[in-house]
């Protein structure tokens, strides 16, 4: 059988295997691996070079920025910022955060803006009482949306430009884009705000947002009987953190009373409850001696102790106890560690860096993420927790399918059969089934690699029925943004399904009006500003 057969028929087991979500994306990427290997469609070197490529370094990469900036308490004062201006009304918050992803995606890449908004979005939602899966899939979308109003929002809006002015058009100005790129923002904006809250599902995410300190620090005031305000509980320098006495802990059997210090961190105990009583062991008025015997530790007992954020990581991370929540996670919740003058600086840098394109997206982030890890800004094991390797998984795996697509020929199959139909029609008809193909290849390939496949197609046609280039060129960068049915169609749309709790089937339901808005300004709006 030939390659470009294979080919067809291993994307099509892929799209079946993703839209019915029986099987982890993760296994559908390694089997896509595995058969384009079996199949002698790709050598062994080169169905996993996927994983060695740009974009998984990128991805891998922006996650520990991510980290970092949840670690230092940027999102959380970010978060605090953005409520404290838009309340905690949907409508305000849709437009902040609608308007913030526009104009960030105008000046970086798609995945650099949802990588940034993403940890900001499910502290605002959270603080607002909505599920973060409200609101992640319009990020993504919005993001992309931004990435049609400046010519370096995205590689494809260059390529597109360079390839008019190469064919008999001329090159685009850097803010033109904009002039389709505004009402596709503002039209996402208002289809999120009329009718978001019915098509976008109610999902709980797979890793919860930080806790809210203030609510933690009264749920332990109630539960210790203690007359505290969450400011004196959680500072920037020092924390609390509620721990439980492991089994054949080399606690059991000590004598705790509150005001004693630990013995290795020196963190101060503030209460002690039994594990099987509803309240604090000890009133003060109660006799000392009454105290020590009541207060001998059992496995099950909880502890509160205060002290520096590092001592009471150490200490939660003991074989002794068992921390109730983890002391990292209520550290990131607390607005501007002393940890954020760093992590803005090396942010700042970064967002320089893609802005200007001095060197690739890749090694932008991958410097950003090495610096933070050096500056102690986050550390190796949580590195490893917070990126994602599922997607990565699923990213390294489909690259090398994307790329069979193109070298075994199965692109020029559907080139040839365009031409073959179209003939000499319509400028308008040609633009129109460019396009819906350019739509459909974009939710399983990168936009990039479905312009790329779509461009000779679209100058063979414009030259074939004498029609300017320019609107043909501007329709495939309209429609290259309009990846919004599958989690896989962009980085910015996987980036965002592990914190909203998405399925692969949850995208479509938002995704199809927005593509039908896309389609009908390429096609019909696109003309009217440049004319065949």
């Amino acid at each position: 059988m030939e390659p470009a057969t294979w080919t067809f028929i291993i994307l099509g087991a892929a799209m079946i295997a993703f839209i019915s979500s029986k099987v982890p994306l993760a296994v559908v990427a390694g089997g896509v691996v595995l058969a384009l290997w079996a199949t002698g469609v790709r050598s062994l070197p080169e169905v996993f070079e996927g994983f060695a490529d740009p974009t998984v370094v990128f991805i891998v990469s922006l996650f520990i920025v991510i980290e970092s900036l949840e670690a230092s308490g940027i999102t959380a004062w970010l978060a605090n910022f953005v409520v404290n201006r838009a309340g905690t009304s949907r409508t305000r918050l849709v437009l902040v955060i609608g308007v913030a992803a526009g104009v960030l995606g105008a000046f970086i890449s798609v995945s650099g803006t949802v990588g940034a908004l993403l940890p900001v979005v499910v502290i605002v939602t959270k603080k607002a009482g909505m599920l973060p899966s409200k609101m992640l899939i319009p990020l993504a979308f919005l993001a992309s949306g931004g990435s049609v109003l400046t010519l370096t929002a995205s590689p494809v809006n260059i390529v597109v430009s360079q390839a008019a002015s190469d064919h008999g058009g001329r090159q685009f100005g850097y803010f033109e884009f904009a002039l389709a790129g505004i009402p596709l923002v503002v039209i996402t904006i208002l289809i999120v705000l009329l009718a978001g809250d019915r098509l976008l599902p109610d999902r709980s995410p797979e890793s919860i947002a930080s806790p809210d300190p203030t609510a933690h620090a009264k749920r332990l005031r109630e539960d210790y009987r203690m007359d505290v305000s969450a400011g004196a509980l959680y500072t920037v320098e020092e924390g609390v953190a509620e721990v439980l006495v492991a089994p054949h802990s080399s606690l059991i059997g000590r004598h705790v009373l509150p005001g004693m210090t630990t013995p290795d961190d020196g963190l101060v105990v503030l209460g002690v409850r039994r594990g099987d009583h509803a309240g604090p062991l000890v009133r003060e008025s109660e006799e000392t001696e009454e105290a020590e015997e009541r207060f001998e530790l059992r496995a099950g007992d909880a502890v509160l102790v205060q002290g520096p954020w590092a001592a009471l990581e150490r200490y939660a991370a003991s074989q002794d106890v068992i921390a109730v929540t983890p002391p990292q996670s209520l550290q990131r919740a607390v607005p501007l560690s002393r940890k954020y003058k760093r992590t803005l600086f090396i942010f700042a840098a970064m967002i320089l860096l893609l802005v200007t394109g001095v060197v690739p997206t890749a090694i932008a982030t991958m410097l950003a993420a090495g610096a933070l890890i050096v500056t102690k800004v986050v550390r190796l094991p949580t590195v490893y927790r917070a990126v994602p390797w599922s997607i990565v998984i699923l990213v390294g795996g489909m690259i090398p399918l994307s790329r069979a697509f193109v070298d075994t020929g199965s692109a020029d199959i559907v080139a040839d059969l365009v031409l073959g139909n179209l003939g000499a029609a319509s400028p308008y008809l040609a633009l129109l089934v460019i396009c819906v193909i350019s739509m459909v290849l974009g939710q399983f390939m990168s936009n990039l690699a479905t312009v790329l496949v779509m461009l000779p197609i679209a100058i063979a046609i414009a030259g074939s029925t004498g029609a300017s280039i320019q609107p043909f060129m501007m329709g495939l960068a309209v429609c290259g943004a309009a990846s919004f049915i599958t989690p896989v169609a962009t980085a910015g749309n996987l980036i965002v399904m592990r914190a909203g709790g998405y399925h692969f089937g949850d995208y479509w339901k938002l995704g199809v009006p927005l593509m039908v808005v896309y389609l009908g300004i390429a096609v019909l709006y696109v003309p009217l500003i440049w004319p065949f």
